[in-house]
């Protein structure tokens, strides 16, 4: 923080009254001292009203000033903090990536710098913050640095509102996708009670007997059959289009990616398939949902199971990998193998609801992984030739790189 030219001035004066204190008469010096008093109150009951954090470090990380705003977002160990401690203000912080961060930025001397954090309220809600260091300048010279603390939660929310509402638009392909699934067995439901109808029908204007009663057994069962295939389009509906719940933190990705990997690592290895899991050096974090995460990930990597099985039936060649890396300010995930892959017709149609090429297969699973990449504020694309093997690449943004300031020099 550099002194404007109305601060400098203030500065000059002060200098200017310190060098004839011994001049003023001691009436002067106590309105002098209650002036400058009076200021301070002001500035003081500022910097607690501000709605952003404001914390004030020395050049070793001590804490010299705090405001109720940056209280409120920091997870601290103690509470009130103590007055005069002689603490680095990051063994005050109970949050250990928050932490970790103050800690980074004293040894590396980075005195620009900004990152993105989500803390754990005491209710159990989770709760964004934005921590900016910037350096403090006096008289040219660094003296130490200043935290802002920002609560970016409604601006997260905001966004993640607005990534579902843009979601609703699919709604309206996927209602016709359900209308023509629905209208076969409607069909075969209405022939069959027609059939029905005109037997009793008969029967009753001729000797008043009903049809043999495996007849009536024959097309009521066809009906309870379709009625049965109705309600499993319905609640295949009702899955795909019930919005998705999910609960957002910051999370590292890639030893999620590795527990995952480690999981089903077993069931691919008693199958011959080979597991490559190659995760990229940098550690970052990125608005996820742990279980949801997983379910992605899990999905792709059954899909492809089944993909190498059809290929190698069991036989040794089959090779699964797990892939990340970090480019553009996005975190990339490949997830490959080896197997049967698509058709062109199937690569073309591969995140449409209900269309499946397995015999037992609902047609969602992609769905819902298109869905929930879609919610992390990501894309999903897909590479495959048939007889070669499928690539599924996903990339998700990583919050705050885009803002991030320059080091100091």
């Amino acid at each position: 923080m550099r002194l404007g030219q109305g601060e400098k001035a203030v500065t000059n004066f002060n200098k200017s009254v310190a060098q004839k204190l011994s001049k003023l008469s001691d009436a002067q010096l106590q309105k002098l001292f209650s002036s400058i008093s009076s200021e301070r109150d002001t500035l003081s009951s500022i910097i607690e009203s501000l709605s952003m954090g404001l914390v004030i470090l020395d050049k070793n990380y001590k804490l010299l000033l705090i405001n109720k705003a940056a209280e409120r977002c920091v997870p601290f160990t103690v509470r009130p903090l103590p007055k005069n401690d002689s603490s680095k203000l990051w063994e005050l912080v109970s949050d250990p990536e928050i932490s970790s961060f103050l800690k980074n930025c004293f040894e590396k001397n980075r005195s620009n710098a900004s990152e993105e954090f989500s803390v754990q309220t005491s209710g159990g809600t989770i709760r964004f913050i934005q921590i900016t260091i910037s350096p403090l300048v006096q008289e040219e010279k660094l003296e130490g640095c200043i935290l802002s603390v920002r609560d970016i939660t409604e601006q997260r929310s905001q966004e993640i509102l607005l990534h579902r509402m843009e979601s609703l638009a699919g709604l309206t392909n996927l209602a016709a996708s359900v209308a023509h699934e629905i209208k076969n067995p409607l069909g075969a439901i209405s022939i069959h009670i027609q059939l029905l109808q005109k037997a009793i029908k008969k029967a009753r204007e001729s000797d008043g007997l009903l049809p043999d009663q495996k007849f009536l057994e024959k097309y009521i069962d066809v009906v309870n059959d379709e009625i049965a295939n109705l309600n499993k389009i319905v609640m295949d509906f009702l899955f795909a289009v019930r919005p998705i719940s999910a609960t957002f933190e910051l999370l590292d990705p890639n030893p999620l990616l590795k527990k995952f990997a480690d999981f089903f690592a077993p069931e691919f290895s008693s199958k011959n398939v080979e597991l490559k899991v190659n995760l990229c050096s940098e550690s970052f974090r990125l608005m996820l949902d742990q279980k949801l995460f997983r379910e992605v990930v899990t999905n792709l990597a059954q899909n492809a199971l089944a993909a190498i099985q059809d290929k190698f039936d069991g036989k040794a060649g089959g090779v699964f990998e797990i892939r990340s890396a970090y480019k553009d300010n996005k975190f990339a995930l490949v997830i490959k193998d080896n197997g049967a892959g698509m058709s062109e017709k199937t690569l073309a149609r591969v995140f449409e609801p209900y269309y499946t090429t397995k015999a037992s297969g609902t047609g969602l699973g992609l769905t819902m992984v298109y869905k929930i990449v879609k919610e992390f504020s990501g894309d999903i694309q897909v590479e495959s030739k048939e007889g070669e093997g499928c690539a599924f690449i996903i990339t998700l943004p990583v919050p705050q790189t885009d803002k991030r300031l320059l080091e100091a020099k």
